[in-house]
Order: C-alpha cells, then sequence, then structure tokens
C-alpha cells in the first residue's frame, strides 16, 4: 500500500511517512494507492469477530508492512479497548455512543492510534539509528530531534490527542485551539497534561489555528528544526482508523435485525460533520465493502457541503460560531478525500451523500424535546446529527409512500453518530434539559487541575516567533 497525494505533485510514500509527515509537500492530503476490496466471505466472517481481531484485519491493509504483525495486533487492541454501544432513542432512529473512551469523544480512536503508531515509528529509528552509530565514532555520534506532533482543535481532537500522545517517548505535542469557543472541559483536557504537551490559547476561530498548522507545515525551516506531523484528521494515522466504529456498529446492527436468510435493512448514518474526516472515513469503509446504505451529513450553520450538494457551488465561508462548536469549519479539509473516493463525480457524490444544516434554535429545541420524550440526551453535535436524521427520514417515506417497502417500518430508520459525552457542553444541554449533568467519574479528576496554556494572535508570524523562542 503506498499513498499518493490529492495535490498530485508528490511522490507517493508509505504509511509510515505518511504517518510521520501529516501532508504532502504539494500541500495535497494523502489517501491510500487503492481502497483495500474485502470479500463476501470476510465480511460474513467480520459478523462475529471481536473488536481487536477486526480492528487489525481492517487495519492491516493501509498500514502496508511498516508495523509488523505482532505490534500492530497489539495497537489495535489499545484503540478500541472500550465500548461502541448502538443505543435506541425512538423506533426508527439509534444513537452510536462513541464517548465511552478516556476523554469521552469519537476523535478517542483515531488519536490512540496514530500516538501507538509514532511511538512504534520512534522506537524503530531509535534502534536503527543506535546500530547504525555502532559502527561509527563517538564525534559523528548525532542526536536525533523528537517529532512534533501540531494540531489544530476545535474541542475534542485536542484532548484525544494529548491523552493518546501523553508521555510517548520520542514525540512533543503542540495543541492551538480557540480562546474562548471550546467547553471547560473540552479546555481542561487540553491544558493540564504537562509533560510532552502544550496548549497555545489563540485569539481566533478554528480556521485560523488550522490555517497556522497548514503553513507550519510548508514551512521548510521550521520542518527541520521540528520533524512537524499533523494528529488532524488530515493526517491518514488520525482519518483511516475511525473506519473501525462504523464495522462496529454493522455488527451491532446486523445481529438487531438480520432475519433467517441473513437480510437486513439498509443501514442509513447521519454524522456531524464538521471537517469530515469521521464521515469520510465511514464512506471509505463503504467502499471497501462494509454493507451500509446512505450518508448524511448533518451541519450546523457552517453548511458549505450542504449548499455544494444543492448547487455544485464549493464557495468556502467564515466560520460561524455555534452551540454544536466542534463543526464550526468553514473550509473543510476531508471533503476532498470524499471527492476522490467518488471519482470526482457529481451524480455519484449526490447518490451516496445527503447533507442538512441545522440552527442553534433547532439544536437547542431538539436535546430538550428529545430529552423530555425519550430520557436520552443529546450533546449539541448528536442533536445536529438526530434532527438532520428526522428530516432525511421523513423525505424517505415521502419519496416510498405507496411501495411496498420489503422490512416496514425498519426501511426507514438510521443510526445517529453520538460524538461526544453531554457533560462537554454543560451550558447548552443543561439549559435545554433543565438538569445538571452528572459528571463522570473518569473526568472528575480534572475540576481540580489548573490550565496552563500560552497565548497567541491569530496569524503565523506570531506562532513561528514564538516557536523560534520556545527553541
Amino acid at each position: 500500500m503506498h499513498y499518493y497525494s490529492l495535490g498530485k505533485n508528490s511522490p507517493n510514500v508509505d504509511f509510515r511517512t505518511a504517518a510521520i509527515t501529516g501532508q504532502a509537500p504539494d500541500k495535497g492530503l494523502y489517501f491510500p494507492s487503492n481502497i483495500p476490496k474485502f470479500t463476501a466471505a470476510q465480511i460474513e466472517r467480520f459478523k462475529t469477530l471481536d473488536k481487536a481481531s477486526l480492528a487489525f484485519e481492517v487495519m492491516k491493509p493501509y498500514v502496508g508492512g511498516t508495523i509488523e504483525d505482532a505490534s500492530l495486533k497489539e495497537i489495535c487492541a489499545q484503540t478500541i479497548n472500550f465500548d461502541f454501544p448502538l443505543v435506541p432513542i425512538t423506533e426508527n432512529i439509534l444513537s452510536l455512543e462513541l464517548f465511552h473512551g478516556p476523554t469521552l469523544a469519537f476523535k478517542d480512536v483515531g488519536a490512540r492510534f496514530m500516538s501507538r503508531c509514532l511511538g512504534y515509528f520512534s522506537k524503530e529509528k531509535k534502534a536503527n539509528d543506535r546500530n547504525s552509530n555502532l559502527t561509527k565514532s563517538t564525534e559523528d555520534n548525532t542526536t536525533t530531534n523528537p517529532t512534533t506532533v501540531l494540531v489544530a482543535t476545535s474541542g475534542d481532537t485536542g484532548g484525544a490527542v494529548a491523552n493518546g500522545f501523553l508521555g510517548v517517548e520520542g514525540v512533543n505535542v503542540i495543541i492551538l485551539y480557540p480562546k474562548g469557543k471550546v467547553s471547560p472541559i473540552q479546555e481542561l483536557q487540553l491544558t493540564t497534561c504537562g509533560q510532552n504537551i502544550t496548549a497555545l490559547e489563540v485569539e481566533g476561530s478554528f480556521d485560523d489555528c488550522q490555517a497556522i498548522v497548514k503553513e507550519a507545515f510548508m514551512d521548510f525551516d521550521l520542518n527541520e528544526q521540528y520533524n512537524l506531523t499533523s494528529a488532524n484528521s488530515i493526517n491518514v494515522a488520525r482519518w483511516l482508523p475511525q473506519q473501525l466504529y462504523y464495522f462496529f456498529a454493522w455488527q451491532q446492527w446486523v445481529a438487531k435485525y438480520q432475519d433467517a436468510q441473513g437480510n437486513y435493512p439498509p443501514i442509513n448514518i447521519v454524522v456531524p460533520s464538521g471537517n469530515f474526516g469521521n464521515i469520510c472515513a465511514g464512506m471509505m469503509a463503504k467502499a471497501s465493502g462494509l454493507p451500509l446504505g446512505h450518508f448524511i451529513a448533518a451541519c450546523n450553520a457552517n453548511d458549505v457541503v450542504t449548499r455544494y450538494l444543492s448547487t455544485e457551488k464549493y464557495e468556502i465561508h467564515k466560520a460561524i460560531a455555534t452551540v454544536s462548536n466542534a463543526m464550526d469549519v468553514g473550509n473543510p479539509s476531508n471533503f476532498v478525500r470524499i471527492l476522490e473516493i467518488l471519482e470526482n463525480n457529481f451524480p455519484s457524490l449526490t447518490k451516496a451523500l445527503s447533507s442538512y444544516s441545522i440552527d442553534d434554535t433547532i439544536t437547542k429545541a431538539t436535546i430538550a424535546r428529545v430529552y423530555k420524550t425519550n430520557n436520552y440526551t443529546l450533546d449539541p453535535h448528536g442533536a445536529v446529527a438526530f434532527a438532520a436524521a428526522e428530516i432525511y427520514l421523513a423525505n424517505l417515506e415521502k419519496a416510498n409512500r405507496g411501495s411496498n417497502a420489503q422490512y416496514n417500518t425498519n426501511s426507514y430508520s438510521a443510526i445517529i453518530l453520538e460524538t461526544a459525552h453531554p457533560v462537554k457542553f454543560p451550558e447548552v444541554v443543561e439549559e435545554a434539559i433543565g438538569q445538571t449533568i452528572a459528571i463522570p467519574d473518569s473526568v472528575k479528576f480534572l475540576l481540580d487541575k489548573k490550565k496552563v496554556s500560552t497565548a497567541l494572535a491569530a496569524n503565523y508570524a506570531a506562532f513561528k516567533t514564538w516557536m523560534k523562542e520556545r527553541k
């Protein structure tokens, strides 16, 4: 397996190089040279595999031999060693809860996989350097700079990356986050780690943070000094393992709905979408043979893709602040990968993907209504997905009214991805439900910690100056 740049002007690389460098020299995102295709027999076997074995089989083709099997199996097992329950909310809408990991967010999967891959590569390089130096004189020995992971976050990425990389030998992490635009728990998760984790509080939006990170990767001098790589979903080691929970959701769906003949209703999936890495991973899983149905991108006011699917005009706007802040992205990086999966064919795209934009008023009303009616607490991003799912299913049923649906009610069902625990958004959720959210034991320790961050202007010059002074 090799990876090519979607900029089409950089040499192909292996998984190791793509993971370490993050982005191609021509500023393009890396994409696998071929999408692995699972056979019908493999898919059938996947129905009953344990999570760790399934994760290994899904990820092995993408790693392409750059990590030996025993280590990859251990990496996969550590990546997914928590629950991914599929929980009914209504008769037609189920929630895939992705917040049972250490930082209560779906990004734990990608961050844990990537951190362990980079840790493996760092140890491998250190061993190779040591063996090489055995043949050199002492004065010829050089010290290898550690890898520096540079990441922009709108909230959950920062905490997941900080947790995943904390204490990883040979790797330092610098997190840029927008001041005042992440929740209190999110901020504590990314600013209280210490050790090899540093947080920069940027006077701007997530797009400003992401622009700084992208420019840093194109700065030759800075890359020479710091061995920069990204832990955002532009990095294949962060993006690709997000396929795994779609496989886990499918396993649970089959167990719930499969009939005696092995048939089950289509799995329509609604994904709260900001930078579009999560939904893109699901569409990769489908392209590899996982029997998934239609994908729906649930967006907030930052609706560049929603508008594109309606008009075929891709118009980037400055990010708008909303209550579903992790989705406040005006220029989603990963959408270009979705286009690549579908061979840049617009009719194919509109057949595979729908999108709805949900405003803050509906988001908050949905949290209140679902809590009152169904006794289920949505976070703001899950609420955006739930509202979009209702629209999609109503439109689907209307379009098919009068036909004889093989699976009756279940034919008009959907899974929403509940991407973060509601406790991360207490102001919005508690006002909507009229209740205080209990803080999970796994994050209570954060409340006694003090935030440690460095203020930074929202421009690249300020960041580069800070990096030079830090050196």
